[in-house]
């Protein structure tokens, strides 16, 4: 039986099948990788070059495709390389950075898609009240709140989850360390301490996700009373694909968290992970990029020719 002061490195899941499909996904990996970076670094970009886009919608799609780069570059580079290499080994150290930054970019991501859907709610429905609300100082001061949470409960998760006894072994059934895989490994009674801080944070996550649902259930309110149908169907083709992307991100991350042993496998593990860390980062510089024509009009003058 190994503990956790044994142990020097972990086993990640290798990604299923022959040699052949192994390198079949590390393509579709990385495919998926460097359309992330280029959407999402084309979004900083274009914002942080554009005086014109110095809003709070844009301040906040900045911080969001920052945490996208983030979450993406954490698990996925590791995974590639494991594929390539053929190989599963991640260092002790370098499994805890895992799970301390997938936590951390992760949480404030969320926290972001929440804010975001309050900066859309002022303003649609108080649109007078727009620059008081969201002046720049309180954006400031909800970005900060943002990633201070974040780095809290990651910081607290990872030392408590690291502080545990690990007594199942070093085999990380996952492509990348993923915090209740590490669970797994600790001994029989131990893990009831971290449990109860994920309830927790599913719970934090589920009133979040309310006031999200609360905010858009008054935009749709307040767009049903816009007199063109035009405008109408512009506003929910924005709104809709977002709700997507947040229901996504919120069922498969509490259910990867939260869901029995009993329905749990291996490849149901993998498809659940990369719905909430992997397909989120890639997705959402094309919602909210080729959704805004704005946007898309400040990107096309970045393109030389």
């Amino acid at each position: 039986m190994a503990n956790s002061s044994s142990i020097t490195h972990f086993l990640l899941l290798p990604l299923p099948g022959t040699r052949q499909l192994q390198l079949l996904h590390f393509c579709l990996f990385l495919a998926i990788y460097l359309a992330a970076l280029l959407g999402n670094g084309l979004i900083i970009t274009t914002i942080a070059w554009h005086h014109h886009l110095h809003t709070p919608m844009y301040f906040f799609l900045l911080n969001l495709a920052l945490t996208d780069l983030g979450a993406i570059s954490t698990t996925v580079p590791k995974s590639l390389d494991n594929s390539l290499r053929n190989t599963m080994d991640i260092s002790y150290a370098g499994c805890a950075a895992q799970v301390f930054f997938v936590f951390f970019l992760l949480t404030a991501e969320f926290s972001l898609l929440t804010t975001m859907s309050y900066d859309r709610y002022v303003a649609i429905c108080r649109p007078l009240h727009y620059e008081t609300l969201l002046g720049s100082r309180v954006c400031l001061h909800l970005a900060a709140a943002v990633w201070a949470c974040g780095f809290l409960y990651a910081l607290l998760h990872t030392a408590n989850t690291f502080s545990l006894p690990l007594c199942q072994g070093n085999v990380v059934e996952q492509f990348f360390c993923e915090m209740p895989q590490i669970l797994k490994l600790s001994c029989s009674t131990s893990y009831l301490r971290e449990f109860w801080l994920i309830l927790l944070s599913a719970c934090l996550l589920f009133v979040c996700f309310v006031f999200t649902v609360v905010s858009y259930v008054q935009i749709f309110r307040a767009v049903l009373r816009i007199p063109s149908q035009q405008g109408r169907h512009k506003a929910f083709a924005t709104c809709l694909p977002y709700l997507v992307v947040v229901s996504l991100f919120l069922t498969t991350a509490i259910f990867a968290n939260l869901k029995s042993s009993s329905i749990s496998s291996p490849s149901l593990d993998v498809v659940v992970s990369v719905l909430y860390s992997v397909v989120p980062p890639a997705m959402n510089p094309l919602i909210y990029s080729l959704r805004n024509q704005e946007l898309k009009t400040t990107l096309i003058k970045l393109i030389p020719g």
